[in-house]
């Protein structure tokens, strides 16, 4: 059922990276996943954890975390907490949800991130505990829904057991203040964006 092309295995075989093309794609939100990137503890062992994006996720964000999966001598455990995604989120000037305190979004609201309970369906992890529908399993979110009810932008999900440290590294991407290039801009971002010319 699942059609997917590996385009990168790491040299060690502990991680990787898909482009997705399936028939009937995992959703996150309105948005079908488009890549995968996974680790293992061994090269003969299951994926210990997975992390999606779709199409539209930023790339400089996807690729900060890639960068930081390269860099990890153990990319299938992590033990950093949950706070060090909230301190990247906050140091890009981000701020925290009043009523969830693991939420935090951009100053315009027009992207979140939030450690919360993950879909029960789609979403794989290499934890036993997390295959239990009774455990109901977090991890981060991330989407931009820059209109409220026009339908999100873009959206990515890490599975329980990604290392809060590499999920760290895609936050403080995602929060920098640092101007990105973009030949185009979406729709529903006008009067969302602060622009400047490339001269």
């Amino acid at each position: 059922m699942l059609r997917s092309t590996v385009l990168y295995v790491a040299p060690d075989a502990l991680s990787w990276a898909q482009w997705v093309l399936a028939d009937e794609p995992i959703l996150l939100g309105d948005q079908p996943v488009a890549w995968t990137v996974s680790a293992r503890a061994t090269p003969d062992s299951l994926p210990q954890w997975n992390a999606y994006f779709s199409a539209g996720t930023p790339h400089e964000a996807v690729t900060d975390f890639l960068l930081a999966l390269e860099d990890r001598p153990d990319p299938a455990h992590g033990y950093a907490g949950p706070q060090a995604v909230l301190d990247a989120l906050a140091g890009g000037g981000w701020v925290r949800d009043i009523d969830t305190p693991t939420a935090m979004s951009d100053p315009r609201l027009a992207a979140s991130m939030a450690f919360t309970t993950l879909p029960d369906e789609g979403i794989q992890d290499g934890d036993p505990l997390v295959l239990d529908a009774e455990a109901e399993a977090a991890g981060w979110q991330a989407w931009c829904e820059p209109r409220m009810g026009a339908g999100l932008l873009w959206a990515a999900m890490f599975s329980a057991s990604t290392p809060h440290d590499l999920v760290a590294a895609f936050a403080g991407s995602l929060a920098s203040p640092a101007p990105v290039l973009r030949h185009t801009l979406p729709e529903s971002s006008e009067g969302q964006l602060t622009m400047q010319p490339t001269v």
